[in-house]
């Protein structure tokens, strides 16, 4: 029963990556007139599924979910941003994937051996996991500019994938936050 119920989070924990894979991120600000605008982040919540996947369900099931995902998008759907495939192997984008791996351990190992669940605590886990993911999308982009895998400019590459995006995905790392503590406390998980 115990495999079971792992499995079970697994599963779920992918399915979360993959459908907040499809979702955009924006900021809804609301009008005078009461009508609403909307602000593109020109990001998705692909990393803060795995993220809500690490806090709610602890460090294993967080890592079984990150390197399920990258399977899948390596061998059988395009599940990745840019596609997926072998191939996705070779893209500067890897290296960002590859970090979700030891992101999703520390995320989840933190969050399970806290005493305390509050937003301060919680928000500091998902941006070490935040910086980690980034870390190591750098050393692949270093190593793959090396190598001469890609044309482009090592820090123009630095500045598209890591110094663009990551005030965007902070943000949603608090908001993934936020919604962890709530459905923890909804969900009565300890």
């Amino acid at each position: 029963m115990h495999k079971f119920i792992i499995a079970a989070k697994a599963i779920t924990g992918v399915m979360l990556i993959i459908i907040c894979s499809m979702i955009p991120s924006s900021i809804i600000f609301p009008q005078e007139d009461l009508s609403l605008s909307n602000i593109p982040l020109h990001s998705n919540w692909q990393f803060q599924g795995l993220l809500l996947t690490s806090l709610l369900c602890g460090p294993e099931i967080g890592t079984i979910s990150a390197i399920s995902y990258l399977i899948i998008g390596l061998f059988y759907l395009p599940v990745f941003h840019g596609g997926g495939s072998v191939g996705y192997i070779l893209t500067y984008e890897f290296g960002y994937l590859l970090g979700f791996i030891p992101a999703a351990w520390i995320c989840g190992f933190l969050a399970k051996n806290t005493s305390k669940v509050n937003l301060i605590n919680y928000s500091f886990y998902t941006t070490i996991s935040l910086c980690i993911v980034h870390i190591i999308g750098f050393i692949y982009l270093f190593f793959g500019k090396i190598f001469g895998n890609w044309l482009d400019s090592l820090s123009d590459l630095i500045l598209i994938n890591t110094i663009i995006p990551f005030p965007n995905q902070l943000l949603l790392c608090i908001s993934i936050s936020l919604l962890s503590i709530l459905l923890k406390r909804i969900l009565i998980l300890k």
